[in-house]
């Protein structure tokens, strides 16, 4: 299958998703490719769809945007929910819009979720979950910070609670909010999505980085976050929202650094839990891009391969 549109490299056999651990060196792979063909940079990121989180969040900067044109950050405000359907549907009107301006999409980022429903073709039912269901689910998780919530989740949905890390708030209150609701398991309701298949031809190309190395860069970041302002950012949203949706709060940078301003831990122990989760995050995201299948597995440096794999016949 063969996505046929001018460009001055030829024709473009599949869109490419630029995935990989965080710190990894996705974000610059992904500029070098777009600046390459001319091309937009579309995020696969479940926490830069909010507004306002930032530095915590390593959204593209100021000087990268105005290389490139990023879409599908920014969209929510972080009091809001915003689902995986909410994802794919804006996902696949930007493909659209890319494709009809010349231009091949790129995605880049780390939500496994977002990567494997683009790339197995994942459709969501129209259930609608009520506030009720998920006024109780929530209340149920932050009751004892979520073992209640994942018990319940192994009893009624015991293919999903092995896939989900109980500490994942977002995916155990989805996967029980939506039995709650529909009384049949996220897991069935998935298995049936996948028949008909992706939309468009997909190649899934996965940072591929030495551990300690990667551990290495996310202690880095994580301090060059708390030089650029992390601690004001998160400040900044209380002051203005009071709180933020359950999915917002949960990211790691902002949780802890909330944590530490409800004096639960000192901003030095804050740092070091954010440095540790962000470890055992990128732990689980390698666990996750090893179940994709036929996914290419790169250096951070190695351009060439991906203009090999999704360009027919590039110059």
């Amino acid at each position: 299958m063969t996505l046929m549109y001018g460009t001055s490299i030829g024709d473009i056999s599949h869109i490419p998703i630029i995935a990989g651990p965080t710190a990894s060196g996705k974000t610059s792979l992904s500029l070098a490719l777009a600046q390459r063909i001319d091309s937009d940079i579309l995020s696969c990121d479940s926490m830069q769809i909010y507004k306002e989180m930032n530095i915590g969040t390593a959204k593209a900067d100021a000087e990268e945007r105005a290389k490139v044109t990023h879409k599908l950050i920014d969209i929510v405000e972080p009091t809001s929910s915003f689902s995986v359907a909410d994802y794919m549907q804006l996902a696949y009107a930007e493909i659209k819009q890319s494709l009809s301006n010349g231009k091949l999409p790129i995605f880049c980022g780390g939500t496994g979720q977002y990567i494997s429903a683009l790339y197995e073709g994942i459709s969501f039912s129209e259930i609608e979950i009520s506030d009720e269901v998920r006024r109780a689910v929530i209340k149920l998780y932050e009751s004892d910070d979520g073992k209640s919530a994942y018990e319940e989740l192994c009893r009624v949905d015991p293919d999903s609670a092995d896939k989900i890390h109980p500490n994942n708030a977002k995916r155990v209150i989805r996967a029980l909010e939506f039995f709650r609701q529909s009384q049949v398991p996220i897991s069935q309701h998935n298995a049936i999505s996948k028949k008909d298949g992706p939309r468009y031809p997909f190649k899934v190309f996965v940072i591929d980085i030495d551990r300690i190395l990667l551990y290495e860069r996310i202690d880095a970041r994580v301090d060059k976050m708390l030089t650029l302002g992390l601690v004001e950012e998160v400040r900044a949203l209380l002051d203005r929202y009071g709180e933020l949706s359950i999915t917002a709060s949960q990211a790691i940078g902002y949780k802890e650094i909330i944590s530490h301003f409800n004096g639960e831990m000192s901003l030095e122990s804050a740092v070091n839990l954010i440095k540790q989760r962000s470890r055992n995050y990128a732990k689980r995201q390698m666990t996750w891009y090893r179940k994709i299948p036929n996914a290419i597995w790169v250096k951070p440096d190695q351009l060439e391969i991906i203009l090999d794999s999704i360009c027919l016949d590039f110059a």
